[in-house]
């Protein structure tokens, strides 16, 4: 009896140590048969693995946080606002959104839109007034002629074109008002130069209203005197006639002396502005001087270049 219960002992502890061997063994063969040992060569692959999985979180990482600092509603200011800053806002805020800049831009933007606008309007006014000079019911002035210059050759109205021409009518034994007149022109010849650079934009004419006594040898003479630019002509009573009724000159000159006869010749006393194409524009008078009738020749010259139309050189 005493050995069957030893043996019956034996039995059941030689149990419990086999099911406890079971239980403690049982998962490391699962582990075993799920993770088989591996060589050398596929431990250093899984190593440098898991070396490139953390390098690639850690660039992932890095980019995450620099594009965080980038954005706009980060909390650090860009630059700190420093006291010249606070003080231009402040002198911008009392000042208002114009600066002293701004407003002499604005004033002189607006000078010279008034002195366009002016300039502009006077140029209309010109042009409209030389445009009623040939309209009709209106008295033409200036027209065809045939006289002779200087030299004895023909000269005609066609010789005036192409270029502006200021006409006086006058005679050489004037005592007073022609030499005064005379001495204007020289002085309005020489600033319309300086003010073209000296270019030549105008032909000076001299033309007589006393044929009888001013032959071209006399006038060659007298004229050299004042101006040597002033073409003078002259011609027969009748040429010298049709010219001053084509000009609306009024002269007094007798049609039939004898030579050696003094007299003297009542004419009109204006300088006749025509354009290049011999048409009228403008008189000036013995109350122009020189430096107004240059300001008014060269604002018809350069209204007439900004135009487009040529001048003859």
């Amino acid at each position: 009896m005493a050995s069957s219960v030893s043996s019956m002992a034996q039995c059941l502890s030689a149990a419990t140590r086999t099911c406890f061997r079971r239980q403690i063994y049982a998962p490391c063969r699962a582990l075993r048969t799920l993770s088989p040992p591996s060589s050398p060569s596929a431990q250093f692959t899984t190593t440098r693995s898991l070396s490139q999985m953390r390098s690639t979180q850690q660039q992932q990482h890095h980019q995450q946080t620099k594009l965080l600092s980038s954005r706009s509603f980060t909390t650090s200011t860009a630059r700190p606002v420093g006291k010249t800053t606070m003080g231009q806002l402040k002198s911008r805020q009392r000042n208002g959104p114009f600066s002293w800049k701004a407003a002499l831009l604005f004033v002189a933007t607006g000078a010279a839109m008034v002195v366009y606008f002016r300039v502009e309007k006077a140029r209309l006014e010109r042009k409209r007034v030389t445009e009623m000079s040939k309209g009709v019911g209106r008295p033409k002035v200036g027209g065809p002629f045939v006289l002779k210059d200087l030299e004895g050759r023909e000269f005609t109205a066609e010789d005036l074109k192409g270029k502006y021409s200021f006409v006086y009518f006058g005679f050489t034994h004037c005592p007073d008002i022609c030499p005064d007149e005379l001495d204007k022109m020289a002085a309005i010849i020489d600033n319309v130069k300086a003010a073209s650079n000296g270019a030549e934009v105008m032909k000076p004419v001299f033309i007589t209203c006393d044929p009888a006594r001013d032959t071209p040898q006399v006038l060659k003479k007298y004229l050299a005197e004042f101006h040597p630019d002033i073409i003078g002509l002259t011609g027969t009573y009748q040429q010298v006639k049709q010219v001053c009724k084509a000009y609306r000159v009024y002269f007094s000159t007798p049609e039939n002396v004898t030579a050696g006869e003094d007299y003297l010749v009542d004419h009109s006393i204006y300088f006749y502005l025509m354009d290049p194409e011999g048409d009228f524009v403008e008189c000036v008078g013995r109350q122009d001087t020189p430096e107004s009738a240059t300001r008014l020749i060269m604002q018809h010259v350069n209204d007439w270049k900004r135009e487009g139309k040529p001048l003859a050189q």
